[in-house]
């Protein structure tokens, strides 16, 4: 392999000769060979380490002209507009596994953006502290970067996929808005419900989650730029963050006419935006809490499509594969057990990260890159496991509208109407006595003596339990 000398402040290091990182980068590649190539950085974190760059040389030409001057400023962002387009991808070779606070991945991406950028203007122009990482330290761009893309996933991917999610659901409600079935509660029956009355359900709870999280943006909109090492602004000239922040705002927004717009904003205390990851850990229990809904939802329907014959067989879902090796013409929930893993997956991420947000010392957590890494997977897995539960079972659903009325029909939990008229003892007992006998409540009542069959037939209507404000 052909390579290069770089050098940083510990001396002469050989870089493969086609790739564009420096020293500092190459000595973490060295030191930490652990899962690599597979514990990447991810891509979101490069990127949005690429547009704080980009930012930051702007603001720093307006603000810092006698350091920072318009053919460097245009040469670190033309750099990084190369890395956001993804044409330098393969030069961000580093593991999650380094140092707490980021500062490898923030050099390898200053490397990058130094090297190209000196080759783009044809002789050795930009250094990587000196310009491209000119008024920032790792310890508040990292954390920044790291919101950055915690938001985008949140409000690009997840809570898109989650509204529509929720318009899927939204149509089965109406559509079956007339069909009674019975409920259930602790598996076993309970009084009749509408599918549509259970679907509108999962819909709410699909949107509460899409909510929240909107709400919370902004708890990861505030970025802790312009702290610099310890959070006093050190080498950082007055009013950097806002400057940084009002770029990408433009960025961020540009062209953008519908869905969800990010404010970013420099933290209010810089001291609690480097030492604290607490906003993190809250929106990512939001995304837990979404997923726990999920779970729940998936595990509903694949209840409800259990059988064919022999499970409760309310509806069908639709059947993507054959589901089994050995038996012919199985078909499986197999979205839904993809759904759920997906869930479990989250509330694992959700405990390292609360764990993780707990740590470091004094001026800095030094959980960055894990606690990134965690967040990104979950959004990013959560949005695309609902996005193909939605596409390849939500949306395919249809109701066994006989069942459920038959099984409504047939439900014990019937009794519950007679209740005000009979009392609670005589409605038990003969809910008792239909299931001994084997009768239904009907028959139980009317052998009891407790209604005749024209009062229970006034009485006891299932559709219109489904209602109770519109019985007559």
């Amino acid at each position: 392999m052909k390579t290069r000398t770089e050098s940083d402040s510990f001396g002469p290091i050989e870089v493969p000769a086609g790739k564009y990182w420096g020293a500092q980068t190459q000595r973490s590649l060295e030191n930490f060979r652990i899962r690599a190539g597979k514990d990447i950085m991810p891509r979101e974190i490069i990127y949005a380490l690429a547009g704080l760059k980009a930012a930051a040389a702007e603001a720093n030409l307006t603000l810092c002209p006698d350091r920072m001057t318009e053919e460097k400023a245009k040469a670190i962002t033309a750099a990084a507009e190369e890395i956001l387009s993804g044409s330098l991808d393969g030069n961000f070779p580093l593991v999650i596994w380094q140092t707490g606070s980021g500062t490898q991945t923030n050099m390898n991406v200053n490397e990058v953006i130094a090297n190209r950028g000196n080759e783009l203007a044809g002789r050795r122009l930009l250094h990587p502290n000196d310009d491209v990482n000119m008024s920032q330290s790792s310890n508040d761009i990292f954390p920044s970067a790291m919101n950055i893309a915690a938001a985008r996933a949140v409000g690009y991917r997840l809570i898109p996929e989650l509204e529509g999610l929720a318009r899927t659901f939204r149509g089965l409600e109406e559509r079956y808005s007339g069909t009674v079935k019975c409920g259930r509660t602790h598996l076993q029956d309970a009084t009749p419900m509408t599918f549509g009355q259970e679907v509108s359900g999962w819909r709410a709870s699909v949107e509460t989650g899409a909510a929240v999280l909107r709400d919370m943006l902004p708890l990861i909109s505030a970025l802790a730029v312009g702290g610099t090492a310890v959070g006093t602004g050190l080498n950082s000239p007055e009013g950097f963050g806002e400057a940084v922040c009002d770029i990408l705002n433009l960025r961020e927004n540009g062209g953008r006419e519908a869905g969800v717009r990010l404010s970013f904003r420099q933290a209010p205390n810089l001291f609690h935006a480097l030492s604290s990851r607490g906003e993190l850990a809250a929106v990512h229990g939001a995304v837990k809490a979404a997923a726990a809904d999920l779970l729940k939802i998936a595990n509903d329907i694949r209840w409800l499509a259990s059988g064919p014959r022999l499970g409760l067989g309310e509806i069908t879902i639709p059947a993507n594969e054959p589901g089994s090796s050995i038996m012919p013409g199985k078909v499986n929930p197999t979205q839904c057990e993809a759904l759920t893993m997906a869930a479990v997956r989250v509330m694992g991420n959700d405990a390292e990260i609360g764990i993780a947000a707990s740590q470091g010392n004094f001026e800095l957590n030094v959980y960055a890159p894990l606690i990134a890494a965690d967040f990104l997977d979950s959004v990013m897995l959560l949005s695309d496991a609902v996005r193909s539960f939605n596409a390849g079972c939500a949306s395919g659903i249809e109701a066994n509208t006989r069942k459920m009325e038959d099984s409504s029909a047939e439900s014990l939990m019937l009794v519950t109407a007679l209740s005000p008229h009979i009392g609670y003892n005589n409605a038990a007992k003969a809910a008792k006595t239909s299931l001994e006998e084997n009768i239904s409540i009907e028959e139980a009542a009317v052998r009891l003596g407790f209604v005749t069959r024209g009062e229970f037939r006034r009485l006891v209507r299932p559709e219109d339990m489904t209602h109770p404000d519109r019985r007559d």
